[in-house]
């Protein structure tokens, strides 16, 4: 997972990522939501395939990548532990906070 870790540590690949997040996208769709070529797209892909981050999958000319499920989870479940209780705890603070503005 130590390549996970680099590939999402650029900001361009976790955009990436949350792109891919609902759908699957070939690289020209990926391109259109960024300023930089093509190869650079590419570029990226290449890094978060190697970390495994993705998958890619040919179908005729294109070659469509989405996010690997079972990689994405093991990060959530790296900061779930290392986060998940203080999240609880805002998330209360944040509703209880709202239960007493509305009595």
């Amino acid at each position: 997972m130590g390549t996970g870790w680099k590939a999402i540590a650029d900001d361009s690949r976790r955009q990436i990522l949350l792109l891919l997040k609902n759908k699957s996208m070939t690289t020209g769709e990926i391109a259109e939501h960024f300023e930089f070529s093509l190869p650079a797209v590419s570029t990226h892909l290449r890094v978060l395939k190697e970390a495994d981050l993705i998958t890619e999958q040919r179908q005729g000319k294109n070659k469509f990548y989405s996010i690997n499920q079972k990689q994405a989870l093991e990060l959530m479940k790296f900061f779930e532990n290392m986060w998940g209780y203080k999240l609880d705890s805002l998330k209360e603070f944040v509703e209880n906070k709202e239960k007493k503005k509305k009595q």
